[in-house]
């Protein structure tokens, strides 16, 4: 579709229309945006986000204010425009793939979504996304132009848009590359990484057994990582030696007896060598301490 007309609120805006704009960047190659209370224009609009109180989305109409809402998912969070737009367009942005389409929206979607319909059961209190967007507003002493201002904050959140994905289609590559290192483990208490590759959330979903993770570092030099016993936790499923406890270089090297160690953190949950082989026999050495 060229040529589309897209139609959403003046005035004050929030994360949601922002949000859905940006969306439509990935769509639409170019379009023309109305903001706008006319309802006149409103109605003459291919799409149109958070105002005119209709949802339907094979006639493009995204409102969530109408009695009733538009819905919610089956965990209770209501819909708002950005979620009925991700609803129809979420799985063709995150090019066919619907693991990062639900990602997005269980991570980012579903969030703001939250927050603008005042569902805030499990949302986290700070300083979040939504209130970023909305410090883009022109406050009551700024003689601002809300239309600028709209598109600077498009612009910020279709950048975020672009991340959450991106970060979402390297988690789900990720977990079939670590998924993979755990079925070719020669030992399965203790995982390979190729390259580094993010690793927690699949280990521990898949491997009860593991205790360290090796993994090459961006220096070229090799890393020995223990495995926590729950995702965010301090306290592992099996330290390093706390003989190594904060050795660097030549003290970590004579204790080892390892002639490239170059490190132990001092938490005991990370160490490195500079090659593959040392760093094996540093797990070697961690796997059979009592």
């Amino acid at each position: 579709m060229t040529n589309v007309t897209i139609a959403t609120h003046n005035g004050n805006f929030h994360a949601d229309d922002v949000f859905s704009i940006a969306a439509l960047k990935h769509i639409f190659p170019s379009f023309k945006l109305m903001r706008t209370r006319d309802v006149a224009l409103i109605e003459q609009a291919d799409i149109i986000i958070d105002v005119g109180g209709e949802y339907n989305p094979d006639t493009g109409r995204f409102d969530h204010h109408q009695r009733g809402g538009a819905g919610k998912r089956e965990n209770g969070i209501p819909y708002s425009s950005f979620g009925l737009i991700w609803q129809k367009y979420g799985l063709a942005i995150c090019n066919n793939s619907q693991e990062v389409a639900d990602s997005v929206d269980a991570g980012l979607v579903s969030v703001i979504d939250a927050i603008d319909c005042g569902h805030v059961e499990g949302v986290a209190q700070g300083i979040s996304l939504s209130h970023t967007i909305s410090l883009f507003n022109p406050t009551w002493q700024e003689d601002g132009d809300f239309d600028r201002c709209f598109d600077e904050a498009v612009s910020f959140a279709e950048r975020v848009l672009s991340r959450f994905i991106a970060t979402a289609t390297g988690g789900i590559s990720a977990k079939e590359i670590v998924a993979k290192a755990i079925e070719n483990a020669q030992d399965p208490r203790v995982i390979v990484l190729e390259k580094y590759t993010p690793w927690k959330r699949t280990v521990h979903s898949l491997s009860q057994q593991a205790l360290f993770v090796v993994y090459p570092s961006e220096t070229g030099q090799w890393r020995i990582q223990t495995v926590p016993v729950e995702l965010g936790s301090f306290e592992d499923r099996k330290p390093l030696p706390k003989a190594w406890a904060g050795l660097s270089d030549a003290e970590l090297q004579a204790v080892t007896q390892l002639s490239d160690a170059t490190f132990c953190h001092n938490g005991l949950f990370i160490a490195g060598a500079k090659s593959f082989e040392s760093t094996m026999k540093m797990a070697e050495m961690a796997l059979a301490e009592n």
